[in-house]
């Protein structure tokens, strides 16, 4: 179901995730669809669910692990799916979940930094300047991620945070 639900929000957006379109998809009732997940809200929010984003390996080396992170995360944005995710939530004005999926993105950074000691502000705002052009890049204009972009930007905040 989720499966199906996926190709038509790549194929055709967000708003192709009604029971009515999932149900000629799939061939599920409606009525259990629609039980389920009764808007197109309710099938990005079980997407998001199915979707886990694990960490890259911990080597405790901040710049390393920054860097390793900055690779998943461009390869994720490449791949059609996170980005089609992305722009969908962005799309259905579905602002809780796109919060939460961009959190999840997110998290890792956020974990490899608290690991290395970096309190909340520093963090934020580290965070913030890794991770803000990628998603520039792959949500508003539309072009690959600046992948050798990110890598400098992780060696500046690295610095800049051993200096701190």
């Amino acid at each position: 179901m989720l499966t199906a639900a996926l190709q038509l929000l790549l194929a055709e957006g967000a708003a192709a995730l009604t029971p009515q379109r999932l149900h000629t998809a799939t061939g599920v009732s409606r009525s259990t669809i629609y039980r389920h997940w009764p808007t197109p809200g309710d099938v990005l929010a079980a997407l998001i669910d199915v979707a886990p984003l694990g960490p890259a390996e911990r080597t405790g080396d901040l710049a390393h692990d920054l860097h390793a992170e900055v690779d998943l995360l461009c390869n994720r944005l490449r791949d059609r799916p996170v980005a089609a995710m992305l722009q969908a939530l962005v799309a259905a004005a579905a602002t809780d979940l796109r919060h939460r999926y961009v959190g999840d993105l997110l998290a890792p950074f956020h974990d490899v930094l608290t690991a290395a000691g970096i309190g909340p502000a520093d963090r934020d705002d580290a965070v913030a300047a890794i991770v803000s052009p990628l998603l520039v890049d792959a949500l508003l204009l539309d072009r690959p991620t600046a992948r050798t972009r990110a890598h400098r930007t992780v060696d500046d905040v690295a610095a800049r945070l051993a200096h701190a």
